[in-house]
């Protein structure tokens, strides 16, 4: 059974399937379904088409340059029949088959672990924009109440030297310290 590739999206065309348009040159179009001949007859370019295996190939989603490859290409020459050529050809197309599979699957591996690092990246940006959604911005408040409680010659005995270590926050008046403050009272006793 010959199964050829499509001429437009790549696709594998089997017996029976698909359409087959001779040019006046006699070059050959093969094509697997309507949509690929329409397409053809349009002019499109099957490389900015997003479904076609041409275009995955281009943009790098898929392995286009490998020696793989090469034992796929169709030759035309005819090659005398040969039992003992045809179980090694069989044998030798499974191992390449094989070797084919794993390249390409470590190749959308290591494709996958570029875009992971990029989504970490990005995740960590995130979460450093919109860290007031996680942590509540009067979480930073209490310390700095408590800082005012204590009197000058208190701060000094503790050796807590947190006026270098502040929060940069904005500068908020004694009354909205004091709500604060009452509310953090109301949730100790809770």
């Amino acid at each position: 059974m010959r199964v050829e590739k499509c001429y437009f999206c790549g696709s594998p065309r089997y017996p029976g399937k698909g359409i087959i348009f001779i040019r006046n040159d006699c070059k050959e179009f093969i094509f697997c379904r309507s949509k690929c001949h329409k397409n053809f007859k349009k002019k499109k370019n099957p490389r900015k088409a997003k479904w076609t295996k041409a275009f995955r190939k281009a943009v790098g989603k898929e392995l286009a340059v490998d020696p793989s490859f090469e034992f796929e290409r169709r030759r035309n020459e005819p090659v005398k029949y040969d039992r003992a050529l045809w179980d090694k050809t069989i044998t030798a197309m499974k191992r390449v088959e094989e070797i084919k599979n794993k390249r390409q699957a470590k190749y959308i591996y290591d494709r996958m672990r570029k875009a992971q690092k990029i989504q970490d990246q990005k995740d960590i940006k995130e979460v450093q924009r919109d860290i007031a959604l996680i942590r509540s911005p009067a979480a930073g408040l209490k310390r700095p109440a408590r800082e005012m409680e204590l009197d000058p010659e208190e701060e000094e005995g503790t050796g807590l030297g947190l006026a270098s270590e502040k929060i940069s926050a904005p500068k908020l008046t004694g009354k909205i310290l004091e709500e604060v403050h009452e509310s953090d009272h109301e949730m100790e006793e809770l």
